[in-house]
């Protein structure tokens, strides 16, 4: 793929737009913790972390990197400065990090998908099932099949591979959900999980909890400060609109997670007797999505639940691989603006996609420390975005956007978004988090060997900003020379 290559229209840009945005996260875990943290009272909060952190960092990333025409290293040079190339780098790591174990999650997503098209699943052995193939040899075999689609749309480039691949997995995802929402609230007993789901209890919007809660899904689900849409929109034809199109990438991520949850929740408050249905919240987001689910669908109160299943599986799958897509192509671009080949970074990132995936595929300790670490690490990138930009000068940015935008403008909010309510809720989430892993292990905050922890995160994070630190001229130079924009 040559350096000018671009996506044919807005159509495409927006397709790979909520691609990138629309993951796993959205189908299991959106639904599960808004049941658990408020139901309309986190509805509520959602929405305002929407508004306050997710849709200004996209903003921004779109701006730098339709402006750039860089990864985030080269971008990180080109709007804050030289002595930026570490957090650039930063922001790439994380996300690559996160593609090691997300393509663990893909092949797990593939896996039931195909078991339930091909060989079915039988609900009272579901347990059993997982418990068998979690960290078997069939999870390396899902992982090196999930990589394998991802790398083969990267390696077709942008409009052969990542727009046309886009706008298939995207609109048949969003039918799908819709598909499965109608279904559930057609179900018996459906209005109990209706009413779960968007009750508006507004004395819960007064517990901090609830809007921390809020605001870590917001932050992880939309993909803003991952630097996802940044390398997408380093390919969006000149002239597209910032505002319009990051607007509509945060709100087409959360009505994709509206219908999970209109699909998930009715489902269990019908078919579960109150109390069972508390636990399913409880069981996390590997006991919802290949446990509880298959159980519910293959229940006998549930008439074409295998067929139910499939589509539930599906959905997932989609949602995963238009990810993970992403994630590739963060990694090879990243590659290609330190200077090497396309073709050769496709390889690199796959070699060491599989490589380093493997110990999470096969130990659920290592995954569950990866997404741990590399999660809150998104919470750090997307920080260093707002920081970026305050570096860059946000009225700068906006009396630029808005000498040049067709649609709407950036107003004030933009600015105090970014340079205030940013910052603040970063350091809030990173300590109420950090809390709660001291609350389940009070020895985790000094033993880096805990799956999960303040040490564990320090070491890692640690270790990659020495070697940023000591890398950072070079890191400058290297993304200088790969040039401007195209």
């Amino acid at each position: 793929m040559g350096k000018t290559e671009r996506f044919s229209s807005r159509w495409g840009l927006l397709f790979a737009s909520l691609g990138m945005a629309v993951g796993a996260g959205n189908i299991w875990r959106f639904p599960r913790v808004a049941s658990q943290h408020g139901g309309g009272a986190f509805m509520i909060a959602w929405l305002v972390a929407l508004f306050a952190w997710s849709i200004p960092l996209l903003i921004v990333e779109f701006w730098w990197g339709r402006s750039t025409r860089r990864g985030p290293v080269g971008a990180f040079v080109s709007m804050a400065g030289p002595g930026w190339a570490w957090a650039g780098g930063f922001v790439a790591i994380c996300c690559t990090a996160i593609m090691f174990y997300y393509a663990v999650v893909s092949g797990w997503c593939l896996y039931y998908l195909g078991r339930s098209v091909f060989m079915g699943l039988e609900g009272a052995a579901v347990q059993s099932t997982w418990d068998a193939f979690v960290g078997s040899g069939w999870t390396v075999v899902c992982l090196a099949a999930a990589l394998a689609i991802a790398v083969l749309v990267v390696l077709f480039g942008v409009r052969r591979g990542i727009e046309r691949v886009s706008k298939v997995l995207v609109p048949c995802l969003f039918v799908l959900l819709l598909a499965a929402a109608v279904r559930a609230v057609m179900l018996p007993g459906a209005e109990k999980g209706l009413e779960r789901l968007f009750q508006p209890n507004f004395h819960l919007l007064l517990e901090h909890k609830v809007w921390i809660e809020a605001f870590s899904q917001s932050a992880w689900s939309t993909g803003a400060g991952w630097g996802l849409l940044l390398v997408y929109s380093g390919y969006a034809r000149r002239g597209e609109e910032v505002v319009v199109n990051s607007f509509i990438t945060g709100l087409g991520n959360n009505a994709a997670s509206l219908l999970a949850a209109i699909a998930i929740v009715p489902t269990v408050f019908a078919l579960l007797p109150p109390d069972q249905a508390s636990q399913v919240a409880a069981a996390g987001n590997e006991g919802l999505a290949f446990i509880w689910m298959p159980r519910l669908f293959l229940c006998d109160r549930n008439p074409g639940g295998a067929f139910l299943l499939i589509v539930f599986f599906a959905s997932l799958a989609l949602a995963a691989l238009s990810s993970l897509i992403a994630m590739v192509e963060m990694g090879v671009r990243s590659l290609v603006d330190l200077g090497m080949a396309r073709r050769t970074a496709v390889a690199v990132v796959a070699l060491a996609g599989f490589t380093l995936g493997l110990p999470s595929a096969l130990w659920m300790e290592v995954f569950k420390n990866q997404d741990w670490v590399w999660g809150l690490g998104l919470l750090v990138s997307g920080f260093l975005f707002a920081m970026g930009a305050a570096r860059h000068g946000l009225g700068k940015m906006r009396r630029e956007h808005n000498a040049e935008a067709r649609g709407p403008g950036l107003g004030i909010w933009f600015e105090l978004c970014v340079r205030a309510l940013i910052p603040v809720a970063f350091l809030v989430m990173l300590v109420w988090w950090f809390w709660q892993a001291i609350s389940w292990n009070p020895e985790s905050w000094i033993d880096p060997r805990a799956t999960t922890g303040l040490s564990t995160c320090l070491l890692q994070w640690g270790l990659v900003l020495v070697g940023l630190g000591f890398a950072n001229r070079w890191l400058r130079k290297r993304s200088e020379k790969s040039g401007g924009p195209q």
